[in-house]
């Protein structure tokens, strides 16, 4: 293209990827480093042309956070500079929500419109936010920012909740929660006021803490204070054992995944380990985007040497060199207090060529996404740090075969690997005693809506949605349960007769729902649940990908269904139209290519049998 970028941008872009002059030398670099490996000179130039593309997603956050859009003159330079076709880097570009391709002013305040905040108020807010300011996207006189709605931000447990920010020569992201109009309409007039809410553990101190028992107790920025509460002794007894006996105990835990997916870990380590293709790859999914959910933001950012401790166990079990913490976007604490943590434990020896000096080579990069919930599935997120837009890949082959940059690749989430550590210190075995036989170790639960104190639990598996509803206090003002949404969005609603039900994989399943991400987001008696079940159609619609028809199609059929039931127009009869819906949410759970499709309808047809949300009684 014939756009030039202006100096501030290319600025920008200088500071991402290095001077122009550094371009040839890095891909140089690559490209030796690679037949250093034995890889022929034509496989070492297209991987150097892989690692360099990689940059796309960084360059364009690079130049948004400065300018707080990216102009055709920025996208240009960006192009060349990494030889990228300019039509594929303005899809990748467009793909991401927190990218702007158009002007817009140099504040923008999101403002939480999901669940866990609708039912803390946020609808109510952003009606007086209206008012106040003007519809979203405007600017009122005298401001030089503007607000927008938001899917959920993570703050479910400080609801409602808001994160401003701010383009500029040092940009500023601080989230707000709980956030009041008055908060928001101070930022988008320019200011903002550091988020320095202290951390509400509620379980706080509690005995038999094991993921959470060092949050709030440490000072997250010391490696020293981590050392003294017994961080990084898994590590050294991982080096005691070898590769062999560490994937063994872990095999021996029976640890199932924490991200929803609850697929072995064991059987994922052995596998990338057994590879024979080199370079192995780990990727850390810290993209947790699903409404509801925050666990894993709060581990980041208060204990975040445990992930990077456990990162290398996992490193050196599997033979990986090179890891990725792939985190969302709108977690900027956590991104700048897991870099902190990065560097110093660089600095220690903690990471590098030879850590602990036991000739392990093995470093972290941290990529930050550009808000796309799809992008927490563990192959939209391998396109996504590779430089093309976040859409899933058809599996087989699945990552431990061919993963990142086409290479085997180890992939958990934030919650599984802190289990690394206890399983390491205390073995496989006693880890496995603990919850049951199909559901081992403890469990982070991310609980709120109408309790009393919504926050992070920690519990054994096997206690009962009631307990842990009970462990935040109960419903507020004594009131009555009337659903509890299990999962997020993706989840289920559970009825009040289904709340003595385990919560284990195989208890939730009995009652067809599942734990997934942990999320526990509670309904009162007095709450209307149709413009719940209303955001949870347009959540979907909104966040599909779009790549295959299923749920593309589906997901917007599946909005318009329930806008006509919920009006009262339905086409032909509320019995047709709930038909209708079983079909299509069939079709998406069968013939879509990931998870977003295949549980985008979970959740409104469970409101449809189990609550009845059609029927009169509930208008």
């Amino acid at each position: 293209m014939d756009s030039e970028p202006t100096v501030a941008e290319r600025g920008a872009i200088d500071a991402v990827l290095g001077d122009r002059a550094a371009d040839d030398d890095s891909v140089e670099g690559s490209i030796v480093s690679a037949i250093d490996r034995r890889v022929p000179l034509g496989a070492a130039r297209l991987e150097a042309a892989a690692q360099r593309r990689s940059l796309l997603l960084p360059a364009l956050l690079g130049v948004q956070s400065r300018l707080g859009r990216v102009s055709a003159g920025a996208l240009n330079e960006i192009c060349k500079r990494l030889h990228v076709p300019p039509a594929e880097a303005y899809g990748t570009a467009s793909f991401y929500a927190m990218i702007s391709l158009d002007e817009q002013p140099p504040i923008v305040v999101h403002v939480c419109d999901d669940l866990a905040c609708r039912s803390a108020g946020s609808e109510r807010l952003i009606h007086e936010l209206e008012r106040a300011h003007g519809v979203e996207d405007s600017v009122r006189a005298g401001t030089i920012g503007t607000w927008r709605k938001s899917p959920c931000l993570g703050l479910c447990d400080r609801a409602p909740a808001a994160l401003a920010i701010a383009a500029g020569e040092t940009p500023i992201e601080e989230a707000m929660a709980p956030v009041s109009v008055d908060q928001i309409l101070q930022a988008v007039a320019g200011k903002i006021a550091a988020d320095s809410a202290p951390i509400v553990l509620p379980q706080a101190g509690e005995p038999g803490l094991r993921l959470l028992r060092r949050v709030g107790k440490i000072d997250p920025a010391s490696l020293d204070d981590y050392r003294a509460h017994g961080g990084y002794a898994a590590l050294r007894k991982a080096f005691d054992l070898g590769p062999d006996r560490v994937i063994r105990e872990v095999s021996d835990s029976n640890l199932l995944g924490r991200g929803g997916a609850a697929f072995p870990s064991g059987r994922k380590w052995e596998a990338v380990a057994k590879a024979r293709v080199r370079p192995h790859y780990l990727v850390c999914n810290a993209d947790e985007s699903e409404p509801g959910t925050f666990k894993d933001r709060v581990l980041m950012e208060h204990d975040p040497f445990a992930v990077i401790e456990a990162m290398t166990i996992a490193a050196f079990a599997t033979g990986c060199e090179k890891g990725y913490i792939y985190i969302r976007g709108e977690y900027p604490r956590a991104a700048t207090r897991l870099e902190a943590a990065i560097r110093a434990a660089r600095a220690r020896g903690y990471l590098g060529s030879d850590v602990l000096e036991r000739g392990l080579t093995f470093d972290i990069e941290i990529r930050r996404g550009g808000g796309a919930y799809i992008c927490g599935e563990e192959t939209a997120l391998l396109n996504s740090i590779e430089g093309y837009r976040g859409e899933p890949r058809n599996k087989p082959p699945f990552p431990v075969q061919e993963g990142l940059f086409g290479k085997p690749t180890l992939i958990n989430n934030v919650e599984t690997l802190a289990n690394i550590i206890d399983i390491l210190l205390y073995g496989g075995l006693s880890y496995a005693s603990i919850g049951g036989a199909g559901s081992t170790g403890t469990k982070l639960f991310c609980v709120s809506g109408r309790v009393e104190k919504p926050g992070l639990y920690e519990v054994e598996f096997g206690a009962t949605i009631r307990e842990v509803i009970a462990l935040a206090g109960g419903v507020r003002e004594r009131r009555g349960v009337k659903a509890v949404l299990l999962g997020g969005a993706a989840g289920s609603f559970v009825t009040p007769d289904e709340l003595d039900t385990p919560l284990t994989f195989e208890g939730t399943r009995a009652i067809g729902a599942s734990i997934g991400s942990g999320v526990l987001i509670v309904f009162d008696d007095e709450q209307d649940l149709k413009p719940i079940v209303t955001r949870i159609a347009e959540f979907f619609r909104e966040e599909s990908c779009g790549q295959c028809v299923p749920c593309r199609a589906g997901a917007v059929r599946q909005e318009e269904l329930v806008g006509r039931v919920f009006a009262g127009k339905p086409i032909g009869s509320i019995a047709a139209e709930l038909a209708l819906h079983g079909e299509i949410d069939r079709a998406m759970r069968d013939a879509s290519i990931c998870g977003l499709g295949q549980t985008a309808g979970v959740a409104i047809d469970s409101a449809f049998r189990k609550l009845k949300i059609h029927q009169p009684e509930n208008q």
